[in-house]
Order: C-alpha cells, then structure tokens, then sequence
C-alpha cells in the first residue's frame, strides 16, 4: 500500500487536487480524513459552520444578517450562506484544492457548486469535485458515538466499546471519572442519524446519478481509510500516487 508510513500520514504533496467533498453521517470519521487529507496536500478543510462563526466573529455584513438567526437556532439561509461560501473558496489558500465538510448539505447547494466550479480554474484546469462517502452501519454508528466517554479534566476521549481506559469508568492519565456527552445519548444520537439519512439521501441520489459518488467503507481501520481516500483523489485528478515528493 503507497501510503503506509511511520506515522501513518504520507508525507505533504504540494500538488494541484482541486475541490474533495465528504459525506458521512455522525460518527463516521469524516472530520478526521479531512484532517489528514489537509495535512497531505496542504490544503484547508472548509465547513459551513466555521464560516458562519467567523463571519459573524468578525462582525462582517453577512455575519450581522445571520446572527439573529443562528441563536434562534434557525437556518441560515442559501443566499447569506452561498455568499460566505464563494468569499471562503476565492482565498489563496484553496488555489489547488479544498475539502468541503459538511457542504454541500441539499441539492440546491450542490447544483450552486457545479456552476460555481464550472467557472473556477485550478493552475489552468476546471477541476469537478471529487465526492467521497465514508460510509459506516447504523450499529456501528451507535457505539461509536453512544460509546463515547471523556475526562472532563484534560479532554481524553475513550470507548467503552473499542478503546477501554485501563480502569474501567476513570481516565488512565489522572485518575478523574469519566463522562458521558448529553448529546451522546442513544435516544438523542438515533434521531440524529434518522435525520442525517432523510436530508442527505437526495444529495446522494443527485451525486449518483452521474456516477460521481465514490463509497468508501468507513469501518476499515483508518489508516486504511485515508490511504484508499488518497488514492481515489489522485486518481481522480491523474496524479502518480506511488510517488512522494
């Protein structure tokens, strides 16, 4: 496999890959390939949330308009969020590439997206997206996020299903008992991923019907994981993915 090393992350490849889609449900590990891929090629992961806090952060004009909206808990609406997105993709950092996380999150955005890559140059090239799920059984799912268990003193998360503390219920670093995440709870994670499939399954539909959805087992190990991830995107964009610069 090209991609085993020491560390388990290959080392920075300064090269053009263009814009990288996630999707997965809670749970899946999503957020961690994003990190890892950014650390590949040194490009940035991009989430609509982030981009909402910082503009409101900053007090931009967009920012103040969807303040009001985000502590009432409501949806920001496309065109305030499109607006933040094309301002976020336009900056240097994402000239050869990007991983979106977390957008496109309805078909509408996702149609926004084509066009705006349509018209988008990456060192030249229109580059389509690359839309990978990482995809993981319900069970699965459940006991990743229900098996969830952390120190509230210095943050080390734990499993009671894949990765025990050596004395069961207390964190192994210092001894304090460990917690569990309201939002971690069965009843609540269940109504999460019941929600996740209804909303995403037309964005699902919509990246399959032009075969643009590649699906990969999140189950895997994860360095397993990002090396068969890596391998799609520099497939994809027709990078040698045996050599490391």
């Amino acid at each position: 496999m090209p991609y085993k090393t020491a560390t388990g992350v290959p080392p920075a490849r300064l090269v053009v890959v263009g814009p990288l889609i996630l999707m997965g449900a809670p749970g899946a590990g999503k957020g961690t390939q994003a990190k890892l891929i950014g650390k590949r090629y040194g490009i940035p992961q991009i989430s609509t949330g982030d981009i909402l806090r910082d503009n409101v952060a900053q007090a931009t004009e967009r920012g103040k308009k969807a303040d009001p909206t985000m502590k009432a808990g409501g949806l920001v609406p496309d065109e305030l969020v499109l607006s933040m997105v094309e301002d976020r993709l336009s900056q240097p950092d994402c000239d050869r590439g990007f991983i979106l996380d977390g957008f496109p999150r309805t078909v509408e955005q996702a149609k926004w997206l084509d066009r705006y890559l349509a018209s988008r140059s990456f060192d030249g090239r229109t580059l389509p997206p690359v839309v990978i799920s990482i995809d993981v059984s319900y069970t699965q799912l459940l006991q990743r996020l229900t098996g969830r268990r952390s120190c509230p003193v210095d943050g080390t998360t734990y499993n009671i299903y894949f990765q025990l503390p050596q004395r069961e219920g207390v964190c192994d670093f210092c001894g304090t008992p460990l917690v569990q995440r309201k939002d971690d709870k069965e009843e609540v994670i269940s109504e999460r991923l019941k929600e996740y499939e209804r909303k995403t399954l037309p964005l699902v539909e919509y990246y399959c019907r032009d075969g643009r959805l590649r699906r990969l087992n999140g189950e895997l190990p994860v360095e397993q994981v990002t090396a068969e991830t890596l391998a799609l995107v520099e497939k994809s964009v027709g990078l040698n993915s045996a050599k490391h610069d």
